[in-house]
């Protein structure tokens, strides 16, 4: 467990000793201040709620976090290879499955990181220029939520916004991390990663309309899990959207360590 934790500390220093992950958490903070200070100047006589503003930088947050995640989590193991550093890690007394492990918990810890870094951001900023009373979720979310869908507030509303982002974050870094094993491609890796979250976004919901019953096991269908806080979809529950991500996930973490253990590093 010691070991594993020293190479998990190793992997760890990868990530935030490179100048990229504090750009990319700069941009984060930075979304929010660009967003947040010209609402407020804009609508400073009103009584606007500051969750309101946490609602769409939250949003357009978790899109950046994705991003970033995908970035991490493609160069985790690619650029081992790009470097030929992978011969150096893997002449070490550790077995192949743990160095992979370390780098996955690596790039999980990452996102973690990013979501709660937003979460806090969010919440204090705009509790510093706008109204921080507590409204009910249906108020600030307007349209986009029937009338006695959510009965919570808008804080409670939010935490499970984020749980629900997570779990979707989660399958798309293993994506991320299975494309850049598989094919040592960082590029590719980050490429497809942020086609499938945009894909979960756009054209996600409009297959789901689909009627046919297989539409419901393609994963990027079940990759927003956010309309599940307001009551089934379609038909379909949270928990059945949950099982069919878990499998996907157990699919591709099976491949990206089957792959890495018979991976020639010599070739």
């Amino acid at each position: 467990m010691y070991n594993f934790s020293k190479l998990l500390l190793n992997e760890n220093m990868k990530i935030y000793l490179r100048t990229r992950t504090w750009i990319m958490t700069g941009l984060l903070l930075a979304l929010v201040v660009f967003m947040t200070v010209p609402v407020y100047f804009m609508s400073k006589d009103s009584a606007t709620s500051m969750w309101t503003l946490v609602k769409y930088e939250s949003a357009v947050g978790y899109l950046l976090i994705a991003m970033f995640t995908a970035v991490v989590a493609a160069g985790s193991v690619a650029e081992e290879f790009t470097s030929g550093t992978i011969k150096l890690l893997l002449i070490r007394p550790w077995m192949r499955w743990k160095i992979l492990l370390s780098k996955y918990i690596s790039v999980v810890l990452f996102a973690l990181f990013q979501v709660v870094l937003l979460y806090a951001f969010t919440i204090a900023f705009n509790f510093l220029f706008f109204d921080s009373t507590n409204v009910t979720a249906g108020e600030i979310h307007g349209f986009f939520m029937d009338e006695g869908q959510y009965e919570g507030s808008a804080a409670v509303y939010n935490m499970k916004y984020y749980a629900m982002r997570f779990i979707a974050l989660l399958v798309t870094s293993m994506i991320a991390f299975m494309l850049s094993t598989v094919f040592r491609s960082g590029g590719l890796a980050i490429g497809l990663s942020i086609f499938l979250v945009f894909s979960s976004i756009s054209v996600g919901p409009f297959i789901g309309l689909i009627n046919y019953e297989w539409v419901d096991y393609l994963f990027f269908v079940q990759l927003d899990l956010v309309p599940y806080l307001v009551g089934d979809v379609g038909g379909r529950t949270l928990g059945f959207a949950i099982s069919v991500l878990a499998v996907y996930y157990a699919l591709f973490a099976a491949l990206t360590w089957f792959v890495f253990e018979k991976r020639d590093v010599g070739a």
